[in-house]
C-alpha cells in the first residue's frame, strides 16, 4: 500500500485548478442508466471512487469510451440486469458507497434494483432509509436478504406521490429524482437537498427531457414521462477541493490562486473561512489566497468564541470540516468545530494533538480547537488517513510541519483527489509518493 513522504516548512506559490466534482459525478454517472441513448460527460475526475462506479458500469455492459481523462460517452443500450446479483457486484459496490444511487435510475427503467450495505468512509453510520422508505411510497417492494447481504427492490409500476423527507440527504434526493422522473404522474419532494449538484443532476434530467420544477429550492415537483434521451453534461469544479486549496494556502504561509473555481456556486464557504481570518479576494472566477503571516479567528459581536458547524445546504458542508479544523490550529484565537452529521469524523484529531496541536476533543461531535498563533510550528509523524477529508487534512498538517511525516493508507486521499501528489509538487511541495 503506498504512502505520502512530506517534508513540511515550505511555502507554496502557483496557480491550481479544481478537478470536477466527486460528489456530482457519482450521481450524474448513474442517471446514464435512465436512457439507451449516448450521454456525454465532461470535467470528470480522475479519483478512485469515480472510475470504480464507471467500471461497474462497463461490468452492467453499459459501452463506455473515455476519449479523455476527463471525458465519457455512456450509452446504456444493452444493460445486464443480472449482473448486479453477481458476488463481483456486491464486492465492488460495497466499496463505494456512490453505488447506492444506482437504485433510482435501475427502478425507472428496469424495475428492479439491489442496493449492498455501504461501503465508503468509515465516519460513522449513514442510513439508507431515506432511500428505501421513499422508494417504498412509490410503489417498490423490497426486502433485505441477510444471505445475500442486499436489499433486493422490485417496482412493476413506480408511481408518483407526496414526500416529506425525514432529512435532507443529497444522494437519497438523487436517487428519488432519478427514480421519479419516470414514474406515472407527479411526484412532490419536500425537505429536499438542494444543493449545487442537485442542481446539476436536475438540469442534466430536464436536457434529457424529464419535466422537474422548483430546482435550487428544498420543493421540487416531478412530472413523469415516458422516456429520457441523451445528452451532454459539464460538470462542476469540486467545491471540497477548492476550500481545501484555501485552507493549504493559509496553514502553509503561500501565494496560491485557485483558478475556474465557479464562484456562484461555492455559497458560504469563502465567508467561513474568512472567519477564521484568511484573506482572499475573487478575480473573475479566480480566488486568490495571498501570503499571510498570521490569521485571526473572528468572534461573535458579543465577544463569544466563534463555532463553526455543517449544516444542509445553503449551509457549510460537512466535508470541509477537517480541513477548517486543522487551519484553526495555527491561527490567533479560539473555534468550536461542531461536526453535527457523522460520529467518527473527529477522531483523527489525536493524529494533529501528537503533532502539537492545542485540541480538546469535547466528545464525538465537537472539538475546541485553541490556535498556536505560530509560536510554535506542528512536528512531523507518522500517521493514517482514516478517511478522504481527515486524510487531506491531515497532508495540510504535514506540508505546514517541520520536518519529515508519513501519511498510509493514502487510497483513502486518492479516493477523492485526483493527482493530488503531483498538482502540488508543482506548487513547490516536497511530497512524494513511496
Amino acid at each position: 500500500m503506498s504512502s505520502f513522504e512530506v517534508i513540511g516548512g515550505t511555502k507554496l506559490k502557483g496557480e491550481i485548478k479544481p478537478q470536477g466534482a466527486k460528489n456530482e459525478a457519482l450521481q450524474i454517472i448513474s442517471a446514464v442508466l435512465l436512457t439507451a441513448d449516448k450521454v456525454t460527460i465532461t470535467n470528470i475526475p480522475d479519483i478512485i471512487d469515480v472510475n470504480l462506479l464507471i467500471e461497474l458500469l462497463k461490468e452492467m455492459n453499459v459501452k463506455v469510451e473515455r476519449p479523455q481523462r476527463d471525458t465519457c460517452i455512456f450509452q446504456a443500450d444493452d444493460v445486464n440486469i443480472d449482473y448486479l446479483k453477481s458476488e463481483e457486484f456486491k464486492r465492488k459496490s460495497g466499496r463505494l458507497r456512490g453505488s447506492v444511487m444506482l437504485a433510482g435510475p435501475m427502478l425507472a427503467r428496469f424495475h428492479k434494483a439491489y442496493i449492498p450495505k455501504p461501503g465508503g468512509d468509515k465516519i460513522g453510520r449513514r442510513r439508507l432509509d431515506t432511500h428505501i422508505l421513499s422508494f417504498e411510497k412509490m410503489g417498490v417492494k423490497f426486502n433485505y436478504d441477510s444471505s445475500d447481504g442486499f436489499f433486493h427492490l422490485e417496482a412493476p409500476h413506480l408511481k408518483g406521490t407526496y414526500m416529506l423527507l425525514d432529512e435532507p440527504s443529497v444522494t437519497g434526493t438523487a436517487n428519488i429524482i432519478m427514480a421519479a422522473v419516470m414514474a406515472e404522474g407527479t411526484t412532490t419532494i419536500y425537505n429536499a437537498a438542494c444543493e449545487p449538484y442537485i442542481q446539476q443532476l436536475c438540469k442534466m434530467l430536464n436536457h434529457m427531457g424529464a419535466n422537474i420544477s422548483g430546482i435550487s429550492s428544498n420543493l421540487l415537483t416531478i412530472q413523469g414521462v415516458e422516456k429520457l434521451h441523451g445528452t451532454s453534461h459539464q460538470m462542476l469544479p469540486d467545491m471540497i477541493e477548492i476550500g481545501s486549496f484555501i485552507g493549504l494556502a493559509a496553514m502553509t504561509q503561500s501565494d496560491i490562486i485557485i483558478k475556474d473555481v465557479n464562484h456562484e456556486n461555492l455559497g458560504i464557504i469563502p465567508e467561513k473561512f474568512q472567519q477564521l481570518g484568511i484573506k482572499m479576494s475573487i478575480t473573475g472566477d479566480d480566488i486568490h489566497i495571498p501570503e499571510q503571516d498570521l490569521y485571526e479567528i473572528q468572534t461573535y459581536l458579543d465577544g463569544g468564541t466563534l463555532t463553526i458547524y455543517d449544516h444542509p445546504w445553503p449551509g457549510l458542508t460537512p466535508d470541509l470540516l477537517s480541513i477548517m479544523l486543522v487551519v484553526a490550529t495555527q491561527a490567533k484565537g479560539s473555534v468550536l468545530i461542531h461536526q453535527k452529521m457523522f460520529e467518527s469524523r473527529l477522531f483523527f484529531v489525536d493524529k494533529l494533538i501528537d503533532m502539537g496541536a492545542r485540541i480538546i476533543l469535547c466528545d464525538p461531535h465537537r472539538a475546541a480547537v485553541i490556535g498556536l498563533e505560530r509560536k510554535f510550528k506542528l512536528r512531523g509523524i507518522n500517521m493514517t488517513s482514516p478517511d478522504i477529508r481527515a486524510g487531506v487534512a491531515l497532508l495540510i498538517a504535514a506540508l505546514s510541519a517541520e520536518g519529515k511525516s508519513t501519511i498510509q493508507n493514502i487510497d483513502q486521499i486518492d479516493r477523492g483527489y485526483q493527482y493530488i501528489d503531483t498538482r502540488l509538487q508543482q506548487l513547490g511541495a516536497q511530497i512524494k509518493r513511496v
